[in-house]
């Protein structure tokens, strides 16, 4: 999402690095870089304009200006205010003091939404809640349909409101609320109405809903990919309904990203969660800092080590540490760490929380080939268990059977053969084991 603008921003970064002395001639010069950068990337005219006059007095401060780092320092106050922008510290999602907490999620159709909604249930029922999905549309009964197939798919409880209780939405949204108290349902999280614009029908039905139930959350779902569309819609929900949270979705697109620099400014709205990817396990808390520093290309080293404890079986970890540490490291564990890849996340996704400087650099501009890996655990699963405990017995009549049984030609056979034992024999090293022993 980011790509674009990260890209120009870095540049402007190296330049304050390569000047000895920062001077109000080559902070202009720096700051014309970043904004056109930020005008680039669709961030709206006005966050650009006060972004810019506020680095630009902070940077001049003679504290600034005496100190020994001085580019440095500069460096700093962009990361600083480009948080400031995101919305300076990442803020929770608020429950109720006496459940049920009502999360109300608005936006416009297409906007991912009902998606959504069934990845905040996901998340919710990994945070020990037991939520309940319903869809409220006065317009479009359909709508029901799409949330109805999330439930099931994620094996949580939908509430339908039938034609019959529309035909009385207040009180079919009353019914509801006595379902949800009297079922146990701890977060009722409710889908509502959604159009290609904003128009008064629309809004006067969400401000009905809203009132009748009285979230605790009014979510507004933004879609990263229509720019300064989304940043408009978002001006007005906020405006006309109350808003309390936003979540951006599609993160993970091709976008040029000012849509999410500019709701919050121009909401004055926290985004919570985003979204970046399809599947309903890709939502992520959104840290403002640390997607400040990943533009600037400073890397999200703690983000990444998240998600490594979330995906990784602490016991499996540790007898794979030991295991490293005896030399006996087989094919049938160099394929759990290939799945252990795929459950975090895309290679490139993954490297991209990496900085884009000192020694992680080339690794974590790399291209990553993701069917590489899936072709690499296809051979490993066509090799014995004799042949994936001891690779050496593997010949040419061994390879070729591997080949045909995989589906890969024999050099490919050949290269995951000689990348398993460079990698070996790296682990040999004592700086390898040293870190590795760390798991003990």
């Amino acid at each position: 999402m980011f790509d674009q603008l990260s890209d120009r921003l870095q540049k402007v970064m190296k330049f304050l690095r390569g000047e000895g002395k920062i001077t109000e001639s080559n902070l202009n010069e720096a700051l014309k870089q970043i904004r056109l950068a930020l005008l680039e990337a669709d961030v709206n005219y006005k966050v650009v304009k006060d972004f810019e006059a506020r680095i630009k007095v902070k940077a001049l401060d003679q504290t600034v200006l005496d100190s020994l780092t001085p580019a440095q320092q500069v460096i700093k106050i962009v990361r600083d205010e480009l948080s400031e922008i995101l919305g300076t510290t990442d803020k929770p999602l608020t429950f109720a003091s006496a459940p049920p907490s009502i999360f109300m999620l608005v936006g416009l159709q297409g906007s991912g939404k009902t998606t959504t909604c069934g990845k905040l249930a996901k998340w919710a029922v990994g945070k020990g809640k037991n939520p309940l999905l319903v869809s409220f549309d006065l317009k479009r009964a359909a709508a029901q349909d799409q949330l109805r197939t999330i439930a099931g798919q994620l094996r949580l409880p939908f509430y339908e409101m039938t034609a019959q209780a529309m035909a009385k939405p207040k009180t079919a949204l009353a019914d509801l609320l006595v379902f949800t108290r009297n079922h146990g349902y701890d977060l009722l999280l409710v889908d509502t109405a959604g159009r290609l614009h904003v128009d008064d029908e629309l809004m006067d039905e969400l401000k009905f809903v809203k009132d009748a139930l009285a979230p605790i959350e009014t979510i507004y779902i933004g879609d990263a990919m229509t720019g300064q569309d989304a940043v408009k819609s978002a001006k007005a929900f906020a405006e006309k309904i109350g808003l309390t949270s936003l979540i951006l979705t599609k993160l993970d697109g091709d976008a040029r990203g000012g849509a999410a620099l500019s709701i919050v400014a121009v909401t004055n709205v926290p985004v919570k969660f985003i979204g970046v990817g399809e599947k309903f396990d890709k939502l992520e808390v959104f840290h403002p800092d640390r997607m400040a520093s990943r533009i600037l290309g400073m890397g999200d080293i703690l983000s990444l080590i998240e998600k490594a404890e979330q995906e990784t079986d602490l016991k499996e970890a540790e007898e794979m540490a030991r295991r490293l540490r005896k030399q006996e490291f087989t094919f049938d564990d160099f394929r759990s760490q290939l799945r252990q890849l795929k459950k975090m996340g895309l290679l490139e996704g993954l490297l991209g929380h990496l900085p884009q400087a000192g020694p992680f650099k080339k690794l974590a501009g790399a291209q990553m080939d993701e069917k590489r890996l899936l072709h690499f655990e296809a051979i490993i699963n066509s090799m014995t268990a004799a042949e994936r405990d001891d690779p050496k017995i593997i010949n040419g009549s061994r390879r070729l059977r591997i080949a045909r049984g995989s589906g890969r030609p024999v050099s490919e056979v050949n290269q995951l053969l000689r990348q398993f034992q460079d990698m070996k024999s790296m682990m040999k090293k004592s700086v390898f084991q040293k870190m590795m022993s760390s798991f003990k």
